[in-house]
């Protein structure tokens, strides 16, 4: 079966790095593990468009012109797709379409526009959802019936990280070194503002603005504090953080309140490496992380509990040890790419 992939970065280029052990295939939402299900992948010619409607023509263009070389589409998201998406609700460009959906579905306040959006999901022929509250709340709106609604296990590429930690020493509770990676929608301020009230160790690494928050601006009007170091990064660079989280004793993911599953990437992340947790309490995470026993989580913006968390972690070494245990092996036994791939295949191959 031959499937057009649409992804909305870097997407030849993020595969041949893939193959080269440099990028995880998660980040590619599965596309390598979907080779096993006998599908072939035309790739979408990634290019950056500041202008959301430059970007749904161009990529209308690339669709249309290579509509004789694929049989369905799966897509990592529906942005920059619309205009094929229609097209195919319409009747006039054949091919199923398969993207996942990181919010709810809802309805749109305008009247015009909740008439635009049904014909728009009519559309779609099966959305792949992070977490089951997202597609319960879906269900809310009926502009999709419950069969095109997917819940997957989104989880790690296990072999990618596998050989990461066969090459990084191990480190040792006793000296906790705490880490926040990840650029969307972070409450560094919160963050920063707790850990300058103890003497842990914390490196962040963000970049200096991401979605509309300015965040050099927001570190920079804190005081300093000796134990904390903040890194700007740029651009897409997965395999360079995942070797500094690997040599880091606790993953830390401070959310601002966003109704969708905030700081996932990296939370899937520390599963693989079976690193323990401290996290925003988002009720948009698949996993129960307090009942699972792999990590704590904090109210949203509650400085004196993030203090109490890294102090926990700090303290009971052991403890810290055996959630990273636990971490790794919901990560074998639920949420991997092996198993969500199996997932989207069982769906993109059902709707032949």
């Amino acid at each position: 079966m031959k499937v057009y992939f649409y992804h909305t970065r870097l997407t030849t280029e993020s595969y041949e790095a893939w193959k080269r052990g440099l990028f995880p295939g998660h980040i590619l939402y599965g596309q390598p593990e979907l080779e096993k299900y006998g599908m072939q992948f035309v790739m979408h010619p990634y290019r950056h468009f500041p202008s959301r409607l430059r970007l749904m023509l161009y990529v209308l263009r690339a669709v249309w012109s290579r509509r004789r070389d694929f049989e369905a589409i799966y897509a990592t998201s529906f942005r920059g797709l619309e205009l094929v998406i229609f097209l195919h609700a319409l009747g006039l460009l054949r091919q199923p379409v398969y993207t996942w959906h990181h919010t709810a579905v809802r309805r749109a306040a305008n009247p015009l526009r909740e008439l635009l959006s049904r014909l728009f999901y009519r559309g779609i022929d099966g959305m792949f959802f992070f977490c089951q509250r997202h597609v319960d709340e879906s269900l809310l709106c009926s502009k999709a019936p419950a069969g095109k609604l997917h819940l997957v296990h989104w989880g790690p590429d296990l072999p990618f990280y596998d050989l990461l930690r066969r090459d990084c020493p191990a480190v040792p509770m006793s000296t906790p070194r705490f880490i926040s990676t990840g650029k969307e929608n972070r409450d560094v301020d919160t963050l920063l503002r707790a850990f300058a009230l103890t003497s842990h160790h914390l490196d962040v690494y963000i970049a200096e603005e991401c979605g509309g928050i300015h965040y050099r601006r927001i570190i920079e009007a804190l005081p300093p504090s000796p134990n904390i170091d903040v890194h700007f990064t740029e651009g897409v660079i997965p395999h360079r953080l995942a070797q500094i989280v690997a040599g880091c004793t606790c993953v830390v993911i401070p959310c601002l309140d966003f109704p969708y599953t905030v700081g996932l990437t990296t939370l899937v992340e520390a599963l693989a490496l079976g690193v323990p947790l401290i996290t925003s309490r988002n009720g948009y995470f698949p996993m129960d992380i307090d009942a699972e026993g792999i990590g704590i989580t904090v109210p949203y913006g509650d400085v004196q509990g993030w203090v109490d968390a890294a102090n926990y972690i700090a303290t009971h070494p052991r403890e810290a040890e055996a959630m990273g245990q636990r971490a790794r092996l919901l990560a074998e036994r639920v949420y991997n790419m092996e198993a969500f791939g199996r997932e989207i295949a069982e769906v993109i191959n059902g709707g032949r």
